[in-house]
């Protein structure tokens, strides 16, 4: 286990200088574009969802396999990309992974069965992968520990602005035209990315590992990774909250649409003012972040994921069967829900990668992994308990709610300041 004293010392490594041609705008928009994949992929297809279900007569366990198989095949493949872009540079595997992903997203749209999109959303989720991966270790790449959560706070007010266009688009799409052309729209969103990484991006890595992809090799540095406290802390932080979204992910267009009757264009805004919440929450990590350390910021955010938590499950007990529970019952506490995970990700996703300068992406594959994993078995679960959705939900994010106080109070409080 590493001692407190070098993990402080390993979390002030300085970082390499940003490529001249690559600003630090232009990486918080490349950022933006590669974090905002997950949204994109997920949130513009889930107006789809119902629809896509009754198109193809499938079960309720498929429909969530095809949003299940992609989380888990996105995680999974981070452990095999992050240790090739140590290995060969962050760049050929961005071009590799969004040039796959571009075709597994027609797949997707083209799939005559079931069966099939299944079988190319979870190719999506393999190429997936390489975006989020190397973005995460990018920020270590440039940036040192608090920095790199400044800057990832950054991003990922991007990828709030992106999500709040995705699922009204998703939305408008599935209403006027299918569900088809919605999952079009992911081709094209990674033909783009794909051109500015190829016109633009050039290599963050400074020194190659060529170790990086021995066996042994990999599983030393697995097992430091793991042992590691700080690591431990952090991604636990970051999977978790991620998990209480994912539970509002994979039930809210059953609990919109089917239970309250919304339309799936009026869900689709429901889910732009939940991406709203979210960049709010953002704004307020990096005010946080000048003025109190890391481990005060999440100390802070955690009590608002529990108000949000607590207070959704009080309301669904509270409003069974009651004329006056609707749509503002269960998003009031999302929106408090999402303040605090505007906090949670960029400290979490930065503070896990921080000790590891010269493994940061198979630190990043390994968080992404361990955060993927955790949503495969929740959606799973979701996928067996939604006769009532506004429970499966409210459960959901209740235990998630706990565990991140847990979490936040416990492991994270008792860290070396990040940066010390």
């Amino acid at each position: 286990m590493t001692e407190p004293s070098a993990t402080a010392t390993v979390l002030a490594a300085p970082a390499p200088a940003t490529p001249s041609l690559m600003t630090r705008s232009w990486v918080v928009l490349l950022l933006a574009l590669l974090l905002g994949l997950q949204p994109v992929t997920t949130d513009l297809y889930l107006p789809a969802l119902p629809s896509l279900t009754e198109g193809f007569g499938a079960s309720m366990p498929q429909a969530q396999l095809t949003l299940t198989a992609l989380l888990l095949a996105f995680g999974l493949s981070q452990l095999v990309w992050g240790p090739l872009s140590d290995r060969w540079g962050r760049r050929p595997v961005l071009l590799w992974g969004m040039g796959a992903y571009v075709l597994a997203s027609m797949g997707c749209a083209l799939a005559p069965s079931i069966e099939l999109l299944i079988l190319w959303r979870t190719l999506q989720g393999v190429a997936m992968g390489a975006a989020v991966m190397a973005a995460r270790a990018v920020v270590r790449d440039l940036y040192p520990p608090v920095e790199g959560a400044r800057v990832m706070s950054q991003a990922l007010t991007g990828l709030g602005i992106i999500a709040c266009t995705c699922a009204p688009m998703g939305g408008l799409l599935t209403d006027h035209w299918g569900w088809r052309p919605a999952l079009m729209l992911l081709a094209v969103f990674g033909l783009m990315t794909w051109a500015l990484l190829a016109l633009r991006y050039k290599e963050t890595l400074a020194q190659p590992n060529p170790h990086a992809l021995e066996p042994v090799a990999l599983a030393k540095a697995w097992w430091v990774i793991v042992n590691n406290p700080t690591f431990r802390a952090y991604c636990a932080l970051s999977s978790i909250s991620y998990l209480g979204l994912f539970s509002f992910l994979a039930t809210s267009s059953f609990v919109f649409v089917r239970q309250f009757g919304l339309s799936k264009t009026h869900y689709g805004f429901l889910m732009l003012s939940m991406s709203l919440s979210y960049i709010v929450g953002t704004f307020i990590c990096r005010w946080l972040l000048r003025r109190m350390s890391v481990q005060n910021c999440v100390k802070l955010a955690s009590c608002f994921t529990l108000t949000g938590g607590l207070s959704l499950t009080l309301l669904a007990y509270a409003g069974q069967g009651e004329a006056w529970y609707g749509p503002w019952a269960v998003m009031v506490p999302v929106y408090v829900f999402m303040l605090a995970h505007g906090v949670h990700q960029p400290c979490g996703q930065s503070g896990a990668v921080a000790p590891f300068p010269q493994m940061a992406g198979t630190a990043s594959a390994l968080n992404g992994f361990l955060m993927m994993l955790g949503a495969f078995f929740v959606g799973s679960w979701l996928g067996t308990h939604m006769a009532e959705p506004v429970f499966a939900l409210a459960h959901g994010m209740l235990l998630c709610s706990l565990c991140i106080g847990l979490v936040a109070w416990t492991w994270v409080r008792r860290l070396p300041t990040l940066g010390a």
